[in-house]
């Protein structure tokens, strides 16, 4: 049973394909900016719900799976750097310090919707001027939260995570498994081989 990935994330699709879900990409096009201020955790629910619903109106019939995430540190959510200089100020802003991943993950099918998050603490080692311009200059902080990906060249910088590390990837896999498996998606079937 194929799903319907609303989302053109490619470690998203990576984590999917790692523990054999079928699926196919239509990745929505939606406003990210919300109005009312709202807590990280409510915030990346609305948003993967959001992605959610926008493809599932354009698939009767399927399962459709969402999500967003986010970066937060002092209770101020991290986006994805606007150029050069901001990455460099959120890798510094991280350095030596622990902050929060979180993933909103939403299913929906004909109008049932169920929509979670996973909450990962992530703590950066302290960082020199030096790594931060090196880990910057290779171009891997600019289409990521928080400036960094854990699974790329940043995992020489984080001195230990607590919580589900395919989260800070970009889905948390269990619990998005355990999601679909609600919606009779069969994960677990068939056995190897």
């Amino acid at each position: 049973m194929q799903i319907v990935l609303a989302s053109s994330s490619p470690r998203r699709q990576e984590l999917l394909r790692q523990v054999g879900v079928s699926f196919v990409i239509d990745a929505p096009e939606v406003d990210e900016h919300v109005r009312e201020p709202l807590a990280p955790a409510n915030l990346v629910e609305q948003l993967a719900l959001r992605k959610a619903r926008t493809v599932a109106r354009r698939h009767p019939g399927r399962i459709v799976l969402g999500a967003d995430t986010i970066v937060v540190v002092d209770g101020e959510v991290l986006g994805k750097p606007a150029d050069r200089a901001d990455a460099v100020a959120m890798l510094e802003r991280l350095s030596g310090r622990s902050h929060q991943v979180l993933t909103g993950v939403a299913v929906v099918q004909d109008g049932r919707e169920l929509v979670e998050h996973e909450e990962t603490v992530v703590r950066f080692a302290p960082l020199t001027r030096e790594q931060v311009e090196w880990y910057v200059s290779t171009g891997e902080p600019m289409d990521k939260a928080g400036a960094y990906g854990i699974q790329g060249r940043a995992a020489a910088l984080i001195s230990g995570i607590s919580g589900d590390y395919y989260n800070v990837v970009g889905l948390p896999l269990y619990r998005t498994i355990q999601m679909l498996s609600q919606f009779g998606h069969p994960i677990f079937t068939g056995g190897a081989r």
